[in-house]
């Protein structure tokens, strides 16, 4: 059975960069799922590349659906935005494994999703970066959007710190930490620990 590999970090860590190099690393061959949101698509964003868009009465359908696997949803400055995974035939289990990405919350939902269906196959990959130099990021990131929007930036840089508290992470069993210091390194690390995963699951 495959495994889901679950990239998580707080705004501005590097986890965006370090999931697409993973992903078309061929040696790992890990597919991918893409997620769904209600925000709008940002500058240098392609549908169904980093996001399907969608509007909140897609979402409210599918929710009537039962097709749901985890949906967090953000009072932000511009309103209610939402991030979802849908059960839409993307993840097969049976012959790949996955590369995922997203919040800790999120990683809590998906795992409760599966393992109620007698599937104990997350990874939780946590990537961590000082906070001083991940707000210059974030700042020199938004920098570079048409349209800068810096409080949005504030809201989720103080949101991150509630959401990933060292009791949450040790709660769900996330023990080890990927420092992002330098991208390329912190990518090989990884890469290391999934290849140990991958030769495990061959093994059962």
């Amino acid at each position: 059975m495959g495994r889901i590999f679950y990239i998580m970090g707080k705004s501005a860590s590097g986890k965006d960069s370090i999931f697409r190099m993973l992903a078309a690393d061929q040696e790992l061959a890990l597919k991918t799922v893409t997620m769904y949101t209600t925000r709008p698509m940002r500058s240098g964003e392609e549908e169904g590349r980093e996001y399907f868009f969608r509007d909140a009465g897609f979402l409210a359908g599918k929710k009537a659906e039962g097709r749901v696997i985890e949906c967090r949803t953000y009072d932000t400055v511009f309103g209610p935005w939402s991030y979802f995974t849908l059960d839409d035939g993307q993840i097969d289990l049976a012959s790949h494994s996955y590369l995922m990405i997203g919040t800790l919350e999120s990683y809590e939902t998906v795992k409760e999703y599966f393992e109620a269906r007698g599937q104990r196959i997350m990874v939780p990959l946590y990537i961590e970066v000082e906070d001083g130099e991940r707000l210059l990021r974030a700042v020199r990131r938004e920098q570079l959007q048409a349209e800068p929007h810096y409080a949005e930036l504030c809201r989720r840089f103080l949101a991150d710190s509630e959401d990933f508290r060292e009791e949450n992470l040790k709660r769900l069993g996330i023990d080890r930490v990927f420092e992002n210091v330098e991208i390329a390194s912190c990518v090989e690390e990884i890469k290391a620990v999934i290849l140990e995963k991958q030769k495990e699951s061959m093994l059962y």
